[in-house]
């Protein structure tokens, strides 16, 4: 898109289907859907669900495996579970944790 501008972001008043949560994403800064439900357990996840989009909710779906991989955990493993929650409030929240401007997702792999 050449304009970004131009692309119109949908109030929190105006429903884009009816029943759609709205979320100030921190990883876009805009108002995008939400998810359907809390995708962590504890604070992490209410804070996810509060503050995270559903396109950054698959952002994060992307990273974390490439986070499984090269620290080679387990998910059933509770420290596994640890470390992918430290990694989440990393991604979501911590430093840097915005995309850069005018960032454009890579093209799913068909």
């Amino acid at each position: 898109m050449a304009n970004e501008s131009c692309d119109p972001t949908p109030l929190p008043s105006e429903p884009v289907k009816p029943g759609t949560r709205m979320v100030k994403c921190v990883k876009f800064g805009k108002e995008m859907p939400g998810l359907d439900r809390i995708p962590w357990q504890g604070e992490l996840g209410k804070r996810v669900y509060e503050n995270v989009s559903k396109e950054a909710w698959k952002l994060w779906l992307e990273y974390s495996k490439m986070v499984m991989n090269e620290y080679r955990l387990n998910p059933l493993d509770p420290n596994s579970q640890k470390i992918m929650g430290e990694q989440m409030e990393q991604f979501f929240f911590g430093e840097g944790a915005k995309l850069p401007e005018g960032y454009v997702p890579p093209k799913a792999k068909a």
